[in-house]
């Protein structure tokens, strides 16, 4: 086979799945209302995709404003404008590391769990089992995870957030001298609570969280009730994901903006 015509089927196979997610996607949405039933799962899944995650997401938001803020001191030392680094780590954070870090770090550790769990639900025939005994998957098992994970993403990302102007502070601040009130009053004088927070924190984290748990839960009912076919569902998961939050992160930057 060509080279021309493998690329030809891997884009027919890429369109497929995309379109494949996308009915899917509308049939969650059309078994959320029935999921209302199963509350107490949609606030299990939340604890399980959002209270587990916080402890990597603060560990990890604390060191990006560590490294942000001594990269930026040398780099805004070199025009005098060193007074400026809370403010340049607070944007960066607030429009782009923030939503897009969070969102990476949500598909690694929660994403692949939930593809893990349903298609082990699938291998185990479980899925079936339910459909036996008249209980929708979809309403009980896709959806309360859908719901979870477009929850708890903005929660996770106002964490994330809030741990690396932390970080920013100790290292300019403690470190490096900047004087405390400068580094907050630039801070606050900068940022706009529309254009940086609304449209970075909650826009991009909700469509982010809504992205990453529909490919989990769509590569887990999909998976192939193998381990080998578990095993290749929850790679995908992490891959489509990743390069779904990057490209939508560049269509959102350029609508947003």
């Amino acid at each position: 086979m060509s080279t021309a015509s493998r690329n030809k089927g891997l884009i027919a196979e890429v369109l497929t799945q995309v379109g494949d997610c996308g009915l899917f996607l509308l049939s969650i949405l059309a078994a959320v209302p029935r999921s209302l039933r199963h509350g107490r799962e949609t606030v299990r899944q939340l604890w399980f995709v959002g209270g587990l995650s916080v402890t990597i997401i603060m560990v990890c938001g604390l060191f990006v404003g560590m490294v942000l803020a001594l990269q930026l001191y040398h780099v805004l030392s070199t025009f005098g404008s060193t007074t400026a680094t809370g403010s340049v780590v607070a944007i960066a954070v607030y429009r782009e590391l923030g939503p897009v870090v969070t969102a990476l770090l949500f598909a690694g550790r929660a994403g692949t769990s939930i593809t893990a769990e349903i298609g082990l639900m699938r291998a185990t025939d479980q899925l079936s089992a339910m459909e036996m005994m008249a209980v929708d998957p979809l309403a009980y098992v896709a959806a309360p995870r859908f719901l979870a994970g477009l929850i708890a993403m903005p929660l996770l990302c106002c964490i994330f957030c809030a741990m690396s102007i932390l970080g920013g502070h100790l290292v300019g601040v403690t470190w490096l001298g900047i004087d405390n009130g400068t580094f907050w009053s630039n801070m606050t004088a900068s940022i706009d609570v529309w254009n940086d927070i609304g449209k970075g924190i909650l826009w991009k984290s909700l469509v982010f969280g809504a992205l990453t748990a529909l490919i989990a839960v769509y590569q887990g009912y999909t998976a192939p009730p193998t381990s080998e076919g578990v095993a290749y569902a929850t790679t995908r998961t992490v891959v489509a994901s990743s390069i779904g939050i990057l490209a939508l992160d560049f269509v959102l930057t350029a609508f947003l903006l």
